[in-house]
């Protein structure tokens, strides 16, 4: 087990590890910026990465403050659930009433890869590949469909 500062320093290594990873891609070099992530420019919708000791996410997150916006804009994003799983053989995980840890409910839409350990530092390349990769994809994906999101 990990102290507090301890898995600090693991995850800050971990995050540092994937910004290099990314930095070698070829099919990631060239972009202005690495990832979209918050800067979607469709409002209450971010990109995100996540990893932990049950595997590694890349995820869509609908994260308005209402309820009746959240129900809608993935209801919006439902229409177009071909256009973003294409490129995705097992189609993508879609949960409507994801809590967060602070408690705030959103929506997400999200690949997961499991059987990967952020503890165990020889998992880190597999979550690297699987994370950039799917990141990618659904990146490509949601960019797409983004302009008709935002009507």
């Amino acid at each position: 087990m990990y102290t507090r500062e301890e898995l600090k320093v693991v995850k800050r290594t971990f995050w540092q590890g994937f910004a290099t990873y990314c930095e070698e891609q070829p099919f990631l070099q060239g972009r202005k910026r690495m990832w979209l992530l918050q800067d979607t420019k469709v409002k209450d919708i971010e990109l995100k990465f996540d990893a932990n000791r049950e595997g590694g996410y890349v995820i869509l997150e609908v994260n308005p403050r209402s309820e009746a916006r959240r129900l809608e804009m993935y209801e919006k994003l439902t229409w177009y659930k071909e256009a973003l799983e294409r490129d995705f053989p097992e189609g993508l995980i879609w949960d409507l009433c994801y809590t967060r840890e602070s408690g705030q409910e959103v929506a997400r839409v999200y690949a997961y890869k499991a059987g990967l350990d952020l503890h165990r530092q020889a998992h880190w390349p597999a979550f690297y590949e699987f994370m950039a990769n799917a990141m990618y994809r659904l990146e490509r994906n949601f960019r797409s469909i983004a302009d008709y999101l935002k009507e």
